[in-house]
């Protein structure tokens, strides 16, 4: 187990390594500047940028994250704006026209326009930023990150109109509604509470019209052209994330304030750690930016202006993922003489129809044609079929980007002033806050669709009965400030108060609370909690699932499953890295689940039900039903029996004979690799990041999933964490696994994998002189044409 001391102590000789006279020097001129700015980077590869103006800062931060990740943030952007064909050929033409699709097609100068100034100024400047370095890279070729030449592209410029302009084309729940509705047309839609218990509880309908029968994997269409074509390799659908389809069955974060009665310090105390996907590209880059009535720093997203989780001068804030369900899948008639036209409203009406070219590296342009009906772009057209698809998504409708957000809620004061930058954040978010007077607070923000009728969790006709008809923000989201308890947590449980409105339920994908619970069973016990509490916590091993799972264990076992049981009997039920009693375990959970769901699925549907949620797996080992056969019980203790043994075998053919040898880490092991890494040359540039394992699984504190039965690798998890001392700045830390830069020739490409995987949690400097003792380099941007 972890020394919860070694979190804070681990790192502090890292800083006295590196006295301030070892600092480099260095100016570049660049265009785009009001005036010079500075950017100090720390022994951490964090980049600390002073300016003049607050657009400045911004103008630095975007400067730093191309110096850091170009190639991240370019290649996202390039597929985000459909300009994949033009770099790689005709193969990526189909997913240009995909992301093509899912622009928004309304007034760009008014979504601009509808940006407070000062904010759209900001983003103005983050954008001028990243062209300053790619003109800087341009002008000196060895700049340039390695991947350019192996590929044979160079970067493109960006404009601040793509930032409204691209709004993404992920599955968020599509895929879901097909799934429910083709378990109905079995008649076993209650098989999808296998999958997901839904939560709030809810009972499902077959919406009035919807012929489930009908509804097939062909009607998502474009969603179904897979992953990008490089040759032989199959590159993951999101660069940041090596496993889409994970992160969203396990996605979220853990956060939590502590009120100043409540802490050793007598100081509010924030923790945040996003889960995100591990394994590609890191999803945070760190950075702090100051000007006159701004200092802030934290985490960012790569290729978006602004801190997403971190402090300013006055507050510290930190997010999870809230659960409103944002997209709908509709059915369209199409009319038998002419497919251009489509039933709504108890008429014919037309397609919008957008003819295009996407443009072929070394080849002509490829034509395609775009369809959007009354509720959004048509994703699968099939006229033998007389029938189309079309997606309603929250991110196209009108202030439906994000791009703003962060900038707005940096650049607020208080409580009170961060109600004017929530209007510009769609996404759904539980947002933390605790300030330097001793405030704490949650508020969910988000938007949220207003269905003319229905729930959002199957098909729906799109003849007019249920389109959206207007959407809610967080004004009508729930909130609290300054709890009477003392401390406030959200990790992706079902976090909506109980007199909520059963009309008014935003979602029903809340995640299995086991998370929140061992979280607030923590806080709720500790008289007073402290920073070392909060990094111990973050890193919490012990399992909800393991120990329920262990006051289930059968007396006695035959001989094949006694060696198991002997086991896990004496185990701790925390799945930490060195424990042989957890990978026995997380063998034996996997058998469970695959062994339950092969007795109580049919086999028709066994395509579509193919996982089973841990609070169904324990209600049925605990309490077996009809489910299990004519005598559940013997039906349970045989499968029990069955996968001890199973696990324990496998154990042995996994981790070696010797049972004292085992270790969970060795299965859960934590690798990263450039998500192009199956071209040869690439690999062969960026060594993947490798050699360790980590402990914790998908429903522990210390987040680390485990996708499907696909392996045992760390898939993601919390990437980067932060626990801030409210008002003590620089006594506050963080991790961002691996390191700031995706430059193999950079000292901080993979400088944080080991503090990471040992949990020792790294400084988190503020101050300015806190940060000048520890100057690694300054770097002075300075307007083109203008004297230094």
């Amino acid at each position: 187990m972890l020394n919860r001391r070694s979190f804070l102590l681990g790192s502090t000789a890292m800083l006295a390594l590196v006295p301030a006279a070892a600092a480099r020097t260095g100016r570049v001129d660049v265009s785009g500047l009001t005036a010079p700015i500075e950017i100090i980077d720390d022994p951490y590869g964090v980049p600390h940028i002073r300016a003049a103006s607050i657009p400045d800062a911004y103008f630095g931060q975007g400067y730093v994250v191309a110096r850091d990740r170009l190639f991240q943030i370019d290649f996202s952007h390039r597929r985000e704006m459909g300009l994949m064909a033009e770099a790689f050929g005709r193969d990526f033409a189909a997913h240009d026209a995909r992301a093509r699709l899912f622009h928004y097609r309304g007034d760009l100068d008014a979504e601009l326009a509808a940006v407070p100034e000062k904010v759209l100024a900001c983003a103005r400047a983050y954008v001028a930023g990243i062209n300053a370095r790619i003109d800087e890279v341009l002008a000196d070729r060895s700049l340039l990150p390695l991947e350019y030449a192996i590929l044979g592209v160079r970067p493109l410029k960006w404009d601040i109109r793509d930032l409204v302009l691209a709004r993404g084309e992920r599955i968020n729940s599509a895929d879901e509604e097909v799934r429910r509705a083709r378990l109905a047309a079995l008649g076993l839609l209650d098989l999808d509470a296998v999958i997901a218990p839904l939560r709030p509880a809810w009972k499902m309908t077959v919406p009035e019209g919807l012929d489930v029968a009908a509804v097939s994997d062909a009607d998502l269409g474009v969603f179904r052209l897979g992953a990008m074509p490089f040759g032989a390799m199959v590159l993951p659908q999101e660069p940041n994330d090596p496993d889409p389809v994970g992160e969203r069955a396990n996605g979220g974060s853990n956060a939590w304030t502590v009120a100043p009665s409540r802490t050793t310090t007598g100081r509010a105390i924030l923790a945040n750690d996003p889960h995100l996907g591990i394994g590609g590209f890191d999803p945070r880059h760190v950075t702090h930016l100051s000007a006159p009535g701004l200092d802030v720093i934290g985490g960012g997203s790569p290729g978006q202006p602004g801190i997403m989780q971190g402090h300013t001068d006055r507050f510290a804030f930190g997010r999870t993922n809230f659960h409103i369900d944002q997209q709908d899948l509709f059915v369209l008639e199409l009319n038998p003489d002419d497919p251009e036209l489509y039933r709504h409203d108890g008429k014919w009406k037309k397609f919008d129809r957008v003819d295009i070219h996407i443009p072929v590296k070394g080849g002509a342009p490829a034509p395609f044609t775009l369809r959007f009906a009354a509720q959004g772009p048509v994703i699968a057209h099939d006229p033998a079929r007389r029938r189309a698809t079309a997606l309603a998504v929250i991110d196209l409708q009108p202030g439906g980007s994000d791009a703003f957000a962060m900038i707005a809620i940096n650049l607020a004061r208080d409580w009170a002033d961060l109600r004017n930058a929530f209007p510009l954040h769609p996404s759904p978010t539980n947002f933390h806050y605790a300030d330097i007077e001793g405030n704490h607070g949650w508020q969910v923000i988000g938007f949220v669709p207003v269905r003319r009728r229905g729930d959002g969790l199957l098909p729906v006709p799109g003849d007019g009965r249920y389109d959206w008809i207007g959407r809610r923000d967080f004004r009508a989201l729930p909130s609290e400030y300054n709890p009477a308890k003392g401390w406030f947590a959200s990790a992706n449980q079902n976090n909506l108060p109980t007199d909520w409105p059963r009309d008014r339920i935003p979602a029903f994908s809340f995640k299995d609370p086991y998370r929140y619970e061992r979280i607030a069973d923590v806080l709720s016990g500790q008289r007073k909690h402290s920073l070392a509490d909060s990094v111990a916590l973050q890193h919490d091993t012990l399992s909800t699932p393991a120990r329920q799972l262990l006051a289930l264990l059968p007396a006695r076992g035959s001989a094949g499953a006694a060696p198991a049981l002997a086991m896990l009997r004496g185990w701790d039920a925390r799945i930490d890295a060195e424990s042989g009693a957890a990978a026995l375990f997380e063998l034996l959970w996997r058998e469970l689940g695959n062994r339950m769901l092969a007795l109580i699925v049919p086999e028709r549907a066994r395509a579509l039900v193919t996982e089973i949620a841990p609070s169904v797996l324990l209600g049925l080992l605990a309490d077996p039903d009809a489910r299990l056969g004519r005598d559940p019980k013997a039906a349970r203790d045989a499968l029990f029996d069955a996968a001890l043994a199973a696990a324990w075998n496998g154990a042995r053919e996994k981790l070696g004979p010797d049972p004292a040898a085992w270790r969970w880490a060795t299965l859960h092991q934590v690798r990263l690799a450039h998500p192009l890494s199956r071209i040869p040359a690439i690999a062969k540039a960026f060594p993947p990041i490798e050699g360790e394992g980590s402990g914790g699984d998908s429903y522990t504190v210390m987040a680390r999933w485990l996708h499907g039965n696909a392996g045992w690798q760390v898939s993601g998890g919390a990437s980067y964490l932060q626990v801030i001392d409210v008002g003590a700045w620089d006594n506050s830390v963080m991790l961002n696994l691996p390191g700031q830069s995706n430059d193999p020739r950079s000292p901080h490409y993979r400088d944080f994998y080991r503090p990471w995987i040992a949990g020792a949690m790294q400084p988190m400097l503020f101050s300015r002189a806190a940060v000048d003792k520890h100057a690694v380099s300054r770097t002075t941007l300075n307007p083109k044409g203008k004297s230094a």
